[in-house]
């Protein structure tokens, strides 16, 4: 299982980067060096996050991408619903079709549990809690 693909950990690398000068118009060409991500890749990602109200873009000489919003108000829950959809860590064993057991299964109401309070982290977290956290070397290394 995994709960970060490709493409939200690219997004995620580039908006901490961006987010220690979120003044800053940073231009795919000056990120893509840094972060070490095939730069058609990472245009079509900061264009989703312009999109999707993210980043602000900015066109002809001297444009690219900044932040459209604080770092503190950019959730990492929202960075993964935009690209792979609705956060869902439980799955019915049978894919969907209605489990005889659905109501009284102790495995699936403990990993929904488990799911709900993953879920309230993920949306605890943000750009800027990266920055200061443990994954802030991380960010700014990338």
């Amino acid at each position: 299982m995994n709960l970060i693909n490709r493409d939200t950990d690219y997004a995620v690398r580039a908006l901490c980067h961006m987010a220690q000068h979120p003044d800053t118009i940073v231009s795919v060409a000056d990120l893509h060096p840094q972060l070490q991500v095939p730069r058609p890749y990472l245009r079509l990602i900061l264009q989703t996050l312009a999109r999707e109200q993210i980043l602000q873009s900015f066109r002809g000489k001297g444009g690219g991408f900044k932040l459209a919003k604080p770092p503190a108000k950019i959730r990492l829950s929202d960075i993964i619903e935009i690209f792979q959809g609705d956060i869902a860590l439980v799955e019915c064993v049978f894919h969907g079709e209605a489990c005889p057991d659905c109501t009284t299964c102790p495995l699936r109401r403990t990993v929904m549990e488990i799911e709900a309070m993953a879920l309230k982290t993920l949306r605890a977290t943000t750009i800027a809690s990266l920055q200061r956290g443990t994954a802030a070397a991380q960010c700014s290394t990338a």
